[in-house]
């Protein structure tokens, strides 16, 4: 048995209105998927499709679990979705990019490293027709691990992120108040110096005016600072929580 067939690994989506987009992702994503992999799958109380073509879907594929959103939001959403997931490796997925196909190959030998906790891969940001808007995520933003360095600027991004499951212990519950579940999950990572960035551009990262997340944020310098504050506190405070148990 190689390494690939023992390593199990738990693919947590959220969805929420991605009736439009979410074939082309699960198509991406379930030729990487081995018969033991399972796609959790957690919708926000879709309205346009999704989660009746979802369940059409279940009935046909084995390894999708699916779940709806205890609250409202994208944090709850993968929240839920991360919570439900039982295998060793855990991949985030929009609903709405498209994976590469060596994206699961090329990712997993980097947890071989007992100290990895977090591995983040560069991405291509892509319009709704695929155009390329920028080739690399990873140059635009300049991304680094490094807890100071991210908390001022983020470098995590959840459609490039895989995480070892006991990091769950660490990161949920997700508090509702940080700024993304991406960034309270590498902040914690980068405390524990275990953030890998990867340059493989191992997903087509797709912005089109619909999605639940940006790039740039438009929020003020005031509200970015409170952001950035709120977050090193809530940090600080999970830490302190994990160092009592």
């Amino acid at each position: 048995m190689d390494k690939r067939s023992k390593t199990r690994i738990s693919v947590c989506m959220a969805t929420y209105n991605g009736r439009h987009f979410i074939e082309e992702q699960l198509n991406s994503i379930f030729p990487q998927l081995s018969e033991y992999d399972e796609l959790i799958i957690s919708d926000d109380h879709s309205t346009d499709g999704t989660w009746e073509f979802l369940l059409e879907l279940k009935a046909k594929e084995p390894r999708i679990k699916l779940f709806q959103n205890k609250g409202r939001g994208v944090i709850a959403n993968f929240t839920n979705a991360i919570q439900q997931s039982t295998h060793s490796i855990i991949f985030l997925s929009d609903q709405d990019d498209v994976w590469q196909p060596d994206k699961v190959e090329k990712m997993l030998p980097y947890f071989e490293n007992p100290q990895t906790q977090v591995v983040v891969s560069d991405l291509v940001i892509v319009d709704n027709e695929f155009k390329v808007l920028a080739p690399s995520y990873q140059a635009m933003r300049r991304t680094r691990a490094g807890f100071w360095h991210n908390l001022v600027k983020s470098s995590y991004i959840g459609a490039g992120m895989a995480f070892r499951s006991e990091f769950k212990a660490i990161i949920l519950p997700i508090p509702p108040t940080v700024p993304m579940h991406d960034m309270w999950i590498g902040l914690l990572a980068d405390y524990y110096h275990g953030v890998v960035f990867i340059p493989d551009p191992l997903v087509y990262y797709r912005r089109h005016g619909l999605n639940a997340s940006e790039i740039k944020t438009t929020a003020s310098r005031i509200q970015q600072f409170k952001w950035r504050w709120n977050a090193l506190c809530l940090v600080r405070e999970r830490i302190k929580e994990v160092k009592k148990k």
